[in-house]
Order: C-alpha cells, then structure tokens, then sequence
C-alpha cells in the first residue's frame, strides 16, 4: 500500500533503522520517484518504463504499454509474528535457513497483526478510489489495477486442520506453524470488535464505537438468552476492556496505562462527601492468591483446560475459580490468568476524591497519574464518577507492565489420531471365579475391532427401546478369533499333548509361557460356542506363528477352573476363543438383575448408542461365579457311591484338613438316570449315598444307567454333573 517505508522513505544505513533516521525517496535526475519506490504499484503500472543503463536513462521506452495488464498478488501475508509486517516475508522455522525474525520483533506469537494485514491488503485493494480501472486490452477483459480475484494469500495449506499441526507422529513441521504464514486454523478466527459490535446490535445499541478493540476471538458460546450486557461480560474480561459511555456513545477501549491526564493537590476540589484523597487498600483476607481458568483449548481435541497460576506466598490465600465458554489457546489462557491476577494485586489499592467541573471531562476508562507527597506519582483507572453535586470519583491503581502481552508458550495442543466409528466385535463370557476378587455374578465382557477405537462404550436398558444408560467403558481391546481346526475332548489335570490347535485372532498378539507361569495363570483362554455359559477354559504353553493373524496352540491343559463338566466331545472350528489377559472387564450388574433379561449396546465410545456401528444384544446371566464345581473321583462299591467334593473358592490351598466349603451348606442332589429320564433322585448333605434295594433292583431291571451327582448351592441351585455309567 501507498506510504511509509519504500514508498514515501527508506534507511539508507542499519544505524539509521535503529535510530529511526529516515531518508526520502527522491529521484533527483527526472523526477521519476516511482521507479525506486517498491510499494508505488500505482505508478509503475500506469507510466512508461525507460531503463537506465550505467545511470544514463535511455530516450525509448521499453514494449510495456501502461495498464495493458492486471496485477496479480501470488503471494501476500505475514507471519502470525510480533511485528511481522515489518517484513512480512521473514519467519521462523528450525528446518529452513531462512528463518529469521521481522525487524524488532521480539518473537511472539501474535494472530491479530497477521489478521490485521489480510483484512487490510484485501480492503484498501478493493475500494474502487485506491483500485483505478483498467480497460481492455487484446486478449485481457477490462477490470481493475490489481485483479483481487487472482489475489492470493499465504498459506493455507492441504493438510486438516487441527490435525496438522498438532499430528507430529504424521508431520514434522508442525512446530512452525504457531508463528508461521498458515491460516489454517486462523482464518475462522473474528476480530474482537466485530464480535462486540455484533452484541451491541443485536441488544438494540446503535451509537457504539468498537474501533480501539483489539484482539481475534476463535470461539465463544452464548445460550441466546443472556442481556447484552451479560453476552459482552466474558469477552472483557479475558481480552481486558471496558465499556464507557461519552457524550450518548458506548465506547470500548482496551486497559492500559496511557495516561489521560496529570493530576495534583491543586487539581482536587472540597466536597462534604471527600476529605481530600482518600486511599485505600483491600486487606489480605480478599485478596485472591491463585486463579484458575477453565476454557476450550483451541487448536487440538477441544477439551477442556484449566489454567491456574499462583501468587509468591499466595498458597494460603483465597482461590479464584472462573469458566468462560470461549475457545483459547493453551498460551492465551495461561496469558489471562496471570493478567488477571496480577490485576487483583495491584487493584487492591484504590482511591476517592473530588474533581472541579473544568475536569469533568474525565470519566471511567481513564487512566490518570497523581502526585503524592513522598512517593512516586502512580497511575489510577477511574472506574466509578458520580455527578451529583460534586464530581467524585473512584479509581483503582493500574500498571502498564500487566497489559502488556505476555510472551506465552504454547506448546503442543493434543491431537489423538482419527478413529473410524466402525463396528466392535462384544461378547459376554459369564465364567467361573478366576482370581477370587471377581463379582460371582457379574459376567465379562470381551471387545475387539480392526482398527481399536480407543474404548468400548458398554449401554444397558431393561426395555428394548429407550431408557439406556452408561453401563461402563471397555479401555483395551481383547484378542478374540475363531478356531480353524477341530479340538477333541482330552483328560482334564494332564498336558494335552494332541493336535495343535489353529486359531485366527485380532486385536493382539499370542506368546508361549513356561509350566510356571502356566501355574500361576498365564495364557487362559476361552474356547465356546459364543453363548455366555458355553465357554472350556485351557492354557496352553506353546503359540506358534504361522501367518499375521494365524497361531498353533500346543501342549494343554485343559478344563480349568472347573470347566471340564462343560467340555464336549469336540469343539468344532469356527468355535470362538477369547484370551483372558485382563482385557476382558466384569459389566455393572446388581445382583437382583441375574436371570434378568437385559438389552445391552456396545460400540465406539466416541459416538452416541443409537450410532449404527453398535452392536445390540438381548441377555441374561445366571452368574456362573456363584455355580458350584462339579464332584470329582465319583466311584461305585456295589450300591454304595461315594465321590470328592470341589470347590469354586481358594480351592489351591494345601494347608487346611480341606478345601474351603464355599456354599452357605454342604448339599449334593443324586439321581440315577436312562435315556434322559430321572429314575431316582435325592438330596445328601454328606459325599457319599447308599442306593436302596428296591431303587437299585428297579434300575438294574431296566438295563444301562447314570449315576449323576452334582453340588447344590442355595444362590445358584445345582452345579454340573459328575456322570458314570452302570452297565446291567
């Protein structure tokens, strides 16, 4: 634009530049200043061009026919920098050998002046007055000057924001994008007086002057409720305005330490309500020692930050808790409550006194600097002025150094990598008790999905439509798969030395352990049919990798935890396995739920549970926890039988006479059976029954029989059977 550095003057020397030596822009020889003026844009397109060649200007002019051709702007803008449009062309990047600072920066952060220079380029260039027209010429249509539809600024770059520049796992040059050219993430950001000139409208203020704000807003929540003044509230005071009131306008003016006006003793007027100038301060007990802010972060994930800052020896001191539904950055909160606070120490002192009608010109906002006997004259802001009779006014003392901006730092907005909403794999698995910790009646839950979308919402409802709510969160994902290979019945105790088992998993990896960390609970898995009762739990000590995705699993234990009354024949492939490292959680459920049926959503925790990518399912559970153990070692002695009981609880001791009963009573449900029908049955409290003659005599009568015996637990009723045949 026309005037100041390169157009009306320029330094001739660096010394000049830092002592602000100034020297014109003149061409002495033919009065053409325009060819040494690099911003006289104006000129060079309108006149002819005569080059000069070892000084000597040549008569003829060159081919260029003035105003034959528009200009156009391939690249303006400047660095988000402190006094980036002292040259708007220098930035910092720690990857380019040109980084440098504008001239006199001091290296902050600053947004505004960068919005500023956009805002001015593309508003002086547009006004028809600054923009003379051109007409046309051979293939180029008529227009203006500068063609500001080809006007293009720098730079907005391909990459989303705000995932670049927070991503840095993704791009390196993130960093430099804080106080570089990028308007990415800043072009959505409004001037300060444009968002209050806003308010003021829409309350019904039309003579309102916002021209001394300044400041960008990037984000600020109003219900639509609120009065103007209440809208305007949180606005002044994170950005440090006020709103007065001259001569039927309603100005707003930035705090500082300008000073309006010199006042002395012989400026003070006698009022009956003011004994000469009254000062005051506020006692320690009101004094706020630390202050928290509470904001949106710009720039990242949009989660809530607190800023809080501490004043020395202020531990003790009251605290000062604020939110403000406004969108800042991590430096711009930590920047305001430090204003803030420093503005509460020195606003403690305050002051009161009276003023002639020659000064009563003077009102809130102005800042005014008294002298005082003994001590250095200080800056006070008249914040009240009441005019009845007298002029009194009531002041606070300001510092300049608390408004000036505070070189904050950033750092690194938090930025989590873009998850899909895509479906989740959930599967309940209600199981025995493993460690003894466990809720017995409570069943686990087990989820997976490719790729993990960083926690599994858990909802649940007793209708099937509405009434959901939050049940718990699913934080890592379980490595659950299928089998590909068939799995035979195998004697529970021993290694299962047979075939190896190919299973395909996701959601994690496989890995052999040793026979000690076998017995210590290593590499537990659950092999079922997908119900939640269905499941044979096995360890196994070895995992071959066969293919990403694709194990053999050898050398088994199998029917842990008592799971061996449930082992079938075979577990045919395609069966469901689940590996229970701790993955798996335990689901809320009250103990007055179980054999309830429930209606149960699972998905991303990122999305509400009507999103399509949840998974619905309709359960109920019996709570296998609290299910006794079937008996082992069930023998016959003519009618005698006899068997060992088990136990669901701390069943590895060795110490004890026995394991621990774990049922409120010692309770065994006998019965003999053919082809599925009950041919005798009875209640023991002991682990051994004497079949009465008649009882045997009828059954022997009838051919082959079962005996079947099974431990009774007043909670969960019978527990698996332990079964033996009787051939007649």
């Amino acid at each position: 634009m026309p005037g100041g550095a390169g157009y009306d003057w320029y330094y001739a020397r660096e010394e000049d530049r830092l002592e602000q030596i100034r020297t014109p822009i003149h061409d002495g020889a033919h009065d053409e200043h325009w060819i040494w003026r690099y911003k006289d844009i104006r000129n060079w397109w309108s006149r002819h061009h005569h080059e000069r060649v070892g000084g000597i200007r040549r008569a003829q002019a060159t081919e260029w026919v003035p105003g034959s051709k528009p200009v156009w702007f391939t690249e303006m803008g400047c660095a988000a920098l402190d006094k980036g449009t002292n040259q708007p062309n220098k930035f910092l990047d720690a990857m380019s050998s040109e980084s440098t600072l504008p001239y006199f920066s001091d290296g902050r952060r600053d947004d505004v002046i960068q919005a500023a220079y956009v805002r001015a380029m593309t508003e002086f260039w547009s006004e028809p007055a600054n923009n003379p027209a051109r007409p046309a010429y051979g293939r180029t249509g008529a227009g203006r000057m500068i063609d500001m539809s080809r006007a293009h600024v720098w730079c907005w770059d391909a990459r989303p924001f705000p995932a670049f520049p927070a991503r840095l796992d993704l791009w390196s040059d993130g960093p430099a994008w804080e106080r570089g050219h990028w308007l990415n993430g800043r072009a959505g950001a409004v001037p300060l007086s444009d968002v209050v000139a806003e308010i003021c409208r829409e309350a019904g203020v039309r003579a309102f002057d916002t021209e001394g704000l300044r400041g960008l807003v990037r984000g600020f929540a109003l219900s639509g409720s609120e009065s103007g003044r209440a809208a305007l509230q949180p606005l002044m005071l994170a950005h440090g305005f006020d709103a007065v009131e001259r001569d039927g306008v309603l100005g707003f003016v930035m705090r500082g330490g300008r000073i309006v006006a010199e006042l002395g003793p012989e400026d003070m007027a006698l009022a009956e309500e003011v004994e000469g100038v009254e000062v005051s301060r506020a006692a320690d007990a009101e004094l706020a020692g630390r202050v928290r802010l509470t904001h949106v972060e710009a720039g990242g994930d949009y989660a809530a930050r607190t800023a809080e800052t501490v004043m020395p020896g202020g531990e003790f001191l009251t605290v000062s808790d604020s939110e403000l539904a406004m969108a800042l950055t991590r430096g711009e909160g930590q920047a305001m409550a430090e204003r803030w606070l420093s503005e509460t120490v020195v606003a403690r002192d305050a002051v009161r006194f009276a003023l002639p009608p020659s000064l009563g010109h003077l009102g809130p906002g102005d800042v005014i600097r008294m002298a005082e006997d003994r001590a250095e004259a200080r800056r006070w802001r008249i914040d009240r002025v009441e005019r009845a009779g007298a002029i009194t006014v009531d002041a606070v003392r300001v510092e300049p150094g608390v408004y000036r901006p505070a070189r904050a730092v950033e750092g690194e907005a938090s930025s989590r990598a873009f998850r899909p909403p895509i479906p989740v794999w959930p599967v309940f698995l209600d199981l025995p008790l493993l460690r003894g910790d466990e809720v017995p009646h409570a069943p686990h839950l087990a989820v997976t999905a490719t790729p993990w979308p960083g926690a599994a919402a858990v909802w649940v409802s007793a209708q099937q439509v509405g009434g959901y709510g939050l049940n718990s969160t699913i934080a890592q994902p379980s490595v659950m798969g299928q089998t590909l290979t068939p799995l035979a019945r195998a004697r529970p105790g021993v290694w299962d030395r047979g075939p190896a088992l190919r299973v395909r998993v996701k959601g994690g990896t496989l890995e052999g352990a040793t026979p000690e960390a076998l017995m210590a609970g290593a590499n537990l898995l659950a092999v079922g049919d997908g119900s939640a009762e269905g499941w044979e739990l096995l360890q196994f000590a070895e995992a071959r990798l066969i293919s990403p995705g694709l194990w053999e699993l050898s050398m088994r234990l199998r029917g842990q935890a008592g799971t061996d009354a449930l082992m079938p024949d075979v577990w045919p492939a395609g069966s469901t396995v689940v590996l229970l490292d701790g993955a798996a959680e335990q689901v809320d459920l009250a103990p007055t739920a179980r054999n309830q049926l429930r209606y149960w959503r699972v998905g991303p925790a990122t999305r509400a549970p009507d999103d399509a990518s949840y998974r619905p399912i309709a359960a109920a559970f019996r709570g296998v926890g609290l299910r006794p153990l079937s008996p082992c070692h069930l023998t016959l002695k003519g009618r005698a039988i006899s068997w060992i009981r088990r136990t669901r609880i701390q069943g590895d001791g060795w110490d004890g006479p026995d394991v621990p009963l774990g049922e409120a009573q010692e309770l065994y449900l006998i019965r003999l059976v053919r082809d599925g029908n009950v041919l005798a049955q009875t209640q023991v409290s002991a682990p051994h029954w004497t079949v009465p003659q008649d009882v045997w005599s009828s059954a022997v009568a009838g051919g082959a029989f079962a005996v079947e015996v099974a431990q009774l637990s007043d909670t969960f009723g019978p527990g698996p059977y332990a079964r033996r045949m009787i051939d007649a």
